[in-house]
């Protein structure tokens, strides 16, 4: 038989989410896509409590700002740029930006409270890295997580080393949690082609060194970016904007993510969710019309 593509190995894997897990998950659009699928089927999960984040330092900042519950003040309101009219932080996605500062403080700060909480409870974070081009606010070498449309001529930016990378992988506060690391398929083409793969190549070089000599707790790495680079590589797998994975890649890489992580005991309640939130949105579409 002929094979048409290269299959890309996922094991069962020892890291095990049930329906009594309490995920957390972070990071880059990918996140938002398992995140959503893992809530819309009745896990208890907390997804992006700053919106969609994409560095590892942003990550990771997100991750002690969880930890330590540290309010957010009205020095970390930030004007946006490019005639916005918003309020907004550079820790948080433009999700967040709000007509004043108060109310983005209001809103920015009931969810940190809300997802500290979850925080100190979960047993399983999903964190992943979109790329190692940060943004460094001005000289103090704080990174932004989002530039929010202000002038470029406030930031430098630079790509991170995989040392860096590591650093900061090695720096989160994660204790005993069942942690699953994963690169973002995603390419972030504006700087083109080569910059995109040095760029994913540094985050691959510093997870695998991290997971090789990680810390307490068990941690471990989903290859959804090998998964779509190199099993699914042809264009049909991709959006119409030919950089985000098409729903066809997504549901594909849903099914190995449940293939890894999720046991069979779990396999007919999610059917029994799936069955109800596709009731549901049937309902919302008859209340619209």
């Amino acid at each position: 038989m002929i094979k048409l593509n290269t299959p890309v190995e996922v094991r069962r894997d020892s890291v095990q989410i049930t329906y009594s897990s309490k995920i957390l998950v972070l990071g880059s659009c990918f996140a938002d896509v398992i995140g959503s699928r893992l809530k819309s089927l009745g896990f208890d999960v907390c997804v992006n409590p700053f919106g969609t984040l994409y560095n590892p330092l942003s990550i990771r900042d997100s991750i002690l700002r969880l930890d330590s519950g540290r309010p957010f003040l009205y020095s970390d309101c930030v004007e946006m740029g490019a005639g916005a009219g918003k309020y907004c932080s550079f820790s948080h996605h433009t999700s967040f930006a709000r007509t004043t500062a108060e109310e983005f403080l209001s809103d920015a700060n009931a969810s940190l409270e809300e997802a500290s909480r979850f925080w100190r409870e979960c047993d399983t974070v999903m964190i992943t890295l979109g790329t190692s081009w940060i943004w460094e606010i001005g000289a103090s070498g704080r990174v932004a997580a989002n530039c929010l449309k202000r002038p470029a001529s406030e930031f430098l930016r630079r790509r991170l080393s995989p040392s860096e990378t590591l650093a900061a992988l090695r720096s989160l506060p994660l204790g005993p949690r069942r942690a699953v690391f994963t690169v973002s398929p995603i390419r972030h083409m504006a700087d083109g082609a080569h910059s995109n793969a040095l760029s994913k190549a540094g985050l691959l070089t510093a997870l695998d060194e991290y997971l090789n000599c990680a810390p307490d707790g068990p941690r471990t790495y989903f290859p959804a970016y090998e998964i779509v680079l190199d099993e699914l590589r042809d264009y049909r797998f991709y959006a119409d904007d030919l950089v985000h994975p098409s729903t066809l890649a997504q549901n594909i890489i849903w099914e190995r993510f449940c293939d890894a992580f999720i046991p069979s005991s779990e396999h007919a309640r999610m059917k029994e969710e799936e069955k109800r939130f596709r009731q549901s949105l049937h309902r919302d579409m008859s209340k619209k019309s």
